[in-house]
């Protein structure tokens, strides 16, 4: 009875000790001396790692989304808000998810293997017993660099997005482009832009510390840091779909939609 509860509550424990993980980390924001060196490196490998596979990642969502909602709409005989209701779906969901899947797959999965290497090299314990905080040296550089990168990369999705939903609306459904353009502003705003941007904020700070805190917990060899990997990228893509609701529930209520 006591090991089936034990089963049972460890993924509190589990969500507990990872809450307490990004606590430290932020505490860890306002030690000093800021590691900057470690920092521009880390945001110039997660950068280097991920641009090429979301901007191609990009293209089919924009297009997708422009064929769907652009169909959609045909039908009811409004096809002059194809264009702003393309460009809503992929600056506020698209984009922002888009980026995450790709930093927690890519960018994450190399934080996770990195310190989780480092981890069964026993590089952290050695680092403790000379002074050197490791969260403070490696894990905020780390975390700082994803949400760097995730906000610059949801500005190239958005923008790579909406210019293949264009091109798709304009060739394969026979779309006007001025009136495509025109419909930007007809239901689109300003906070939707902002929205997006924050979420792709919070969704580089999720896949990092969860990447890191599965990194420096690893163990049992390199098979261990394999699972580190594999449970890291699996718990993002949890978190990110419940805190993308989250958000998206919080800003419809604050923001309303814009009537055309």
């Amino acid at each position: 009875m006591s090991l089936t509860a034990a089963r049972v509550l460890q993924p509190v424990g589990t969500a507990g000790k990872l809450f307490a993980f990004a606590l430290d980390v932020g505490r860890g924001l306002f030690r000093r001396p800021f590691q900057t060196r470690e920092f521009l490196q880390q945001a110039w490998f997660i950068a280097s790692v991920t641009i090429v596979p979301t901007a191609l990642v990009a293209i089919p969502f924009g297009a997708v989304i422009a064929l769907q909602v652009g169909g959609l709409i045909k039908q009811f005989g409004a096809q002059s808000f194809t264009g702003s209701a393309s460009v809503l779906a992929v600056i506020q969901q698209a984009g922002p998810i888009a980026t995450a899947l790709l930093i927690a797959g890519a960018g994450g999965s190399a934080i996770a293997a990195d310190l989780g290497a480092r981890k069964i090299r026993e590089e952290l314990d050695a680092m403790m017993v000379l002074g050197i905080d490791p969260i403070q040296r490696l894990v905020v550089p780390r975390v700082l660099a994803c949400m760097l990168v995730a906000v610059f990369l949801n500005g190239m999705v958005s923008v790579v997005g909406v210019g293949g939903g264009y091109v798709f609306n304009v060739i394969l459904q026979d779309g006007t482009p001025g009136a495509y353009l025109a419909s930007f502003t007809a239901l689109a705003q300003l906070p939707d832009v902002w929205i997006g941007m924050i979420k792709a904020l919070v969704f580089g700070l999720i896949a990092a510390i969860v990447a890191a805190y599965k990194g420096m917990n690893a163990a049992g060899g390199p098979k261990g840091v394999g699972d580190a990997v594999n449970e890291s990228v699996v718990i993002t893509f949890l978190l990110l779909f419940v805190v993308n609701f989250t958000l998206s529930t919080i800003y419809l209520q604050v923001v309303p939609p814009k009537t055309g």
